[in-house]
């Protein structure tokens, strides 16, 4: 992280503007082992969305572990 850079999950984001939020999760672990490879073919076939930021998240129970990419994207708009 640069000096200066505020990159806290409260309130607004300063960086690169979006438009757009895709969500990829998965619990099984086959799934889990998948989900870069479901992200990466998603983004080759959106290639016209700039990704502006990618957010991993994992979280667990008792029983289950979930691991989620979060995509946010720039899309431009037609007016």
């Amino acid at each position: 992280m640069s000096p200066g850079e505020d990159h806290s999950r409260s309130g607004s984001r300063r960086d690169a503007a979006f438009n757009g939020v895709k969500v990829f999760s998965a619990t099984m672990f086959a799934e889990r082992d998948r989900l870069g490879d479901r992200v990466t073919d998603w983004i080759a076939a959106n290639s016209h969305l700039k990704v502006t930021e990618m957010i991993v998240t994992q979280s667990s129970d008792a029983a289950f572990h979930c691991l989620a990419i979060t995509v946010f994207y720039a899309e431009q708009l037609r007016r």
